[in-house]
């Protein structure tokens, strides 16, 4: 019975200490393999605190507040981590709550765990999901704090997937918007990080809440042809079983059918619809050594004919993030049958990615592997120093780190990852910036290519240079690559007096048509005869509202980007809906307006001396119309 406390969805339980006793029994149950009795220890203390610092608080649902934070142990604890992360992951919202003094959890739970503990609430304070530049800021926080301490990741990719697994009981108006951020950024992430079945589970919660008449389709058509799939994949089973043992091969075969956001992307990709896909069936054979895997390939093959160019070898070429297997498609009576081969310590990888590397070794001591071997890791130690406050620049640094990657060769051999789409420039400029600047031409294969051309998979890529060559405008429009983009620029700025950035030059324009603006409206307010600078003599009897031409009677609103005060330079741009939005003259919001001329007016502050004409007039108006009632 204790055991179901630690499923995925924790049952309601009354905010008692039985309950919390009953879940940290079964927690050190569960996992009492896993861990030393000083660990143990250590997490039920840790435990304990939490429960006392938490007592009768409960979450918007009515649920207690400790359920999440076990939820997240738990996860934490099925990928093996150690008693640091674990305990870390526990208390990971720890410093939130009200009323909590930073050293007393220091010295509950020790330097290391409060470290952790304080770098995972930084990246909770982060509004992540905006799309703005401080999303931007925010990522880059997030990516660059795995730097120090990958495990801090690793406890907000636990903390996220918990959250998905729950997301049920958030507000509906929240979960759409929560799912979004997760397939954005954290499943990407844990992609990077090779922990493949966060990923998978990750995109499979976020397709039920931003698609869901699309996730009940999958899952419907899944569901339909279940037990025929299973007489299929049971058949293919036996069929490889049998020749392995022929083969005097000792593996174990697992199948399953793909999951559905993988569907949905196939289904998007051959615009079609669930139920006329055929390959989303999906083998996994485990063998013992390396060079068992190829001789299963080979037995496989032997039983179905291959599909042609499906083939891929990640264990020669692992991927960036450490991921190592064989990938066959196969005709398996008709239908497309996906088999992927590796050893026990690939699929561990291939399962758990980075995390892997701090799986508990029996006794008292964790093999903390360095990790900084992964790609991600050295580009954010390259770029921790950078400056990225350019919302352009580091969107296209996050799709570097975060988006498909190719692998292509020196002639050395030494293997290079660069992003999807990189040119030989970016391949040049990858190997040193001097390579770059003195391109003139390149191989692939040994043939010419054109420098504009993307490079692909396992080319190998020799790059032809000359000293008098150097950077050159057009080479900005062939590269993908930040750094590519970032270096040429630099050179050509510095080295080339015809060289003009476009897109500096149109911010400097707009900079200096606002200045330019504001100081003849400047000047037409210094020399108003009616005086409505401050200071000036109108100056103090503002009405508070705006002018054009003799009318005031408008809808009107002040721009939330400048907020205009009496005594600026303004002007009146005609919006859709909201009728006339009063900018500042020298608004950079309002300069970057497109086609803003033909919606322009001209606006003044609207003050009482303008106004004593037309009492006058208004006067004269009612006396002419008593004298007319007297004469008539």
């Amino acid at each position: 019975m204790a055991m179901a406390i630690l499923q995925k969805d924790i049952p309601d339980l009354n905010v008692q200490d039985e309950a919390s006793e009953t879940l940290i029994s079964a927690f050190l149950e569960k996992y009492s393999a896993e861990y030393s009795p000083e660990d143990k220890a250590r997490i039920a203390a840790a435990w304990q605190y939490l429960v006392q610092k938490t007592a009768g608080m409960l979450r918007s649902c009515g649920k207690p507040y400790y359920l999440h934070p076990m939820r997240v142990a738990c996860i934490i604890a099925d990928g093996r981590m150690d008693a640091d992360c674990v305990i870390a992951g526990m208390c990971h919202s720890l410093l939130d709550l009200p009323n909590i003094d930073d050293q007393e959890v220091l010295a509950v739970l020790g330097e290391p765990v409060f470290s952790i503990v304080r770098s995972t609430a930084k990246i909770t304070g982060m509004q992540v999901k905006n799309k703005t530049l401080q999303q931007a800021d925010s990522i880059r926080k997030m990516l660059f704090a795995m730097i120090d301490d990958v495990r801090v990741i690793l406890i907000k990719l636990a903390d996220r997937l918990d959250r998905m697994r729950n997301l049920k009981s958030v507000a509906p108006a929240d979960q759409k918007s929560i799912a979004q951020e997760v397939i954005d950024i954290w499943a990407p992430l844990a992609d990077r990080l090779g922990m493949q079945a966060v990923k998978s589970e990750m995109e499979d919660l976020s397709l039920k809440y931003t698609n869901p008449a699309v996730f009940q389709q999958i899952k419907a058509i899944v569901a339909q042809k279940k037990d025929e799939r299973a007489q299929y994949l049971e058949k293919a089973v036996q069929a490889i079983q049998k020749a392995a043992v022929r083969a005097g091969l000792d593996v174990t075969i697992t199948s399953r059918a793909k999951h559905f956001y993988s569907i949905y992307q196939k289904m998007r990709k051959r615009n079609k619809e669930a139920g006329e896909l055929y390959d989303l069936l999906a083998l996994r054979i485990i063998c013992r050594q390396d060079a068992e895997c190829y001789s299963m390939v080979g037995i496989v093959h032997s039983l179905w004919k291959p599909l042609d160019g499906r083939f891929k070898d990640y264990i020669a070429m692992p991927k960036a993030n450490g991921y190592q297997s064989l990938h066959t498609t196969v005709m398996c009576d008709g239908k497309p049958l996906e088999i992927q081969i590796r050893t026990v310590d690939m699929h561990n990888m291939a399962e758990h990615g980075v995390a892997s590397h701090w799986l508990y070794k029996k006794g008292s001591s964790h093999d903390l592997v360095d990790v900084n071997h992964l790609s991600i890791f050295n580009q954010l130690q390259e770029l921790r120093t950078s400056h990225l406050n350019d919302e352009s620049f580091f969107n296209e640094l996050k799709s570097d780190l975060l988006g498909d990657e190719i692998f292509v060769f020196t002639p050395k051999g030494e293997v290079r990852q660069l992003p999807a789409g990189s040119t030989a420039i970016d391949f040049a400029y990858h190997v040193h910036s001097a390579i770059g600047e003195k391109i003139v031409g390149a191989k692939a294969d040994g043939k010419i290519i054109p420098l504009s051309t993307p490079l692909k998979n396992t080319q190998i890529i020799e790059i032809l240079t000359n000293p008098q060559a150097h950077p050159t405008a057009n080479q900005l429009t062939m590269v993908r690559t930040a750094k590519a983009r970032s270096k040429i620029k630099a050179w050509l700025t510095q080295h080339d007096p015809t060289f003009v950035d476009k897109a500096l030059q149109v911010k400097i324009a707009a900079e200096n048509e606002a200045n330019s603006i504001y100081s003849k409206k400047k000047q037409r307010v210094r020399h108003h005869p009616e005086g409505v600078g401050p200071g000036l003599p109108g100056a103090d009897r503002a009405t508070g509202k705006i002018r054009i031409g003799n009318t005031t009677n408008f809808l009107m609103n002040m721009a939330k980007c400048c907020n205009p005060k009496f005594g600026d330079p303004i002007v009146g741009y005609v919006s859709r809906g909201r009728g006339i939005i009063v900018h500042r003259a020298d608004c950079f919001t309002y300069q970057r307006i497109p086609n803003k001329e033909t919606r322009t007016l001209e606006v003044i502050w609207d003050t009482e001396d303008m106004r004593k004409p037309e009492k006058a007039e208004k006067a004269d108006k009612k006396e002419k119309a008593r004298e007319q009632t007297k004469k008539s």
